[in-house]
């Protein structure tokens, strides 16, 4: 996992928590009284969970402590557990585990997801939403930059994490009361490439600057920077409209 830095994260705090904001929206609990945010981050997405329901129980879990101290500053009345969240299990079983953004960062959602699930109570839910990226130039170009740093960045990331929204259903199903799942292409408004550029770098593009030495990382930053300029042209306004596909699933527990 890459170093994270919650400042270059919450500059696009609103953009990021919107796909939060659409998953919570869709959870079908009335007053849970145990909730997780699995992979919290800085807390923008336990925030939703601790409006929405105050008088429940909220932990958020992450591996990150800069990111845990952050959203200990802003939210010091919630649980912040540090954790690897592919090995975390609960102290008792939550009512909903909320995963925003994190999962495309774990292997082997195959095992991983039935887990989770099995880690749910009666009539619980596990809720999560993922980048489904991988494709898209923002990403590919990460990996397919020409330059002296290809061989040092070809081992970041060689193959996508996130499946198909039909695999999702064929693994949850059998085990679900019923699995709601559905995709959305937000088309985000940004100044210009540099912004597009600034987005990344606080999630996707952090563990292929961190692979390379300085003098590597600024000629690549160039690079990258000069195709994605290409990739997102300019719109009638002089902004860039950067498309981001994300993938939303819900399954949740038999009640006995």
């Amino acid at each position: 996992m890459p170093h994270w830095d919650d400042r270059q994260y919450l500059k696009f705090a609103d953009k990021r928590t919107r796909p939060a904001r659409e998953l919570l929206a869709r959870v079908p609990l009335e007053a849970p009284a145990r909730v997780v945010d699995l992979g919290c981050g800085p807390g923008n997405s336990t925030a939703l969970l601790r409006e929405r329901w105050p008088q429940a129980r909220v932990t958020g879990v992450d591996s990150s402590a800069a990111m845990l101290a952050r959203a200990r500053q802003d939210l010091p009345e919630v649980e912040w557990v540090e954790a690897d969240i592919a090995r975390w299990t609960p102290a008792s079983p939550p009512d909903l585990i909320f995963a925003n953004a994190v999962l495309q960062w774990l292997p082997d959602h195959a095992s991983l997801l039935p887990r989770l699930f099995g880690l749910l109570a009666p009539g619980g839910v596990l809720a999560f939403q993922v980048p489904d990226n991988f494709n898209e130039p923002s990403h590919a170009w990460m990996r397919d930059l020409p330059g002296p740093w290809q061989v040092i960045v070809a081992g970041v990331r060689t193959t996508p994490r996130v499946a198909r929204a039909a695999d999702y259903y064929d693994l949850l199903a059998p085990l679900a009361a019923g699995v709601d799942l559905w995709q959305t292409r937000y088309e985000h408004v940004m100044k210009d490439a540099a912004a597009i550029v600034e987005w990344v770098k606080g999630t996707g593009l952090r563990p292929y600057l961190e692979a390379l030495d300085s003098a590597l990382r600024t000629d690549y930053e160039a690079a990258y920077l000069s195709a994605i300029d290409r990739a997102y042209p300019l719109r009638v306004d002089g902004r860039r409209l950067f498309s981001f596909p994300r993938l939303f699933v819900l399954a949740r527990r038999h009640t006995d």
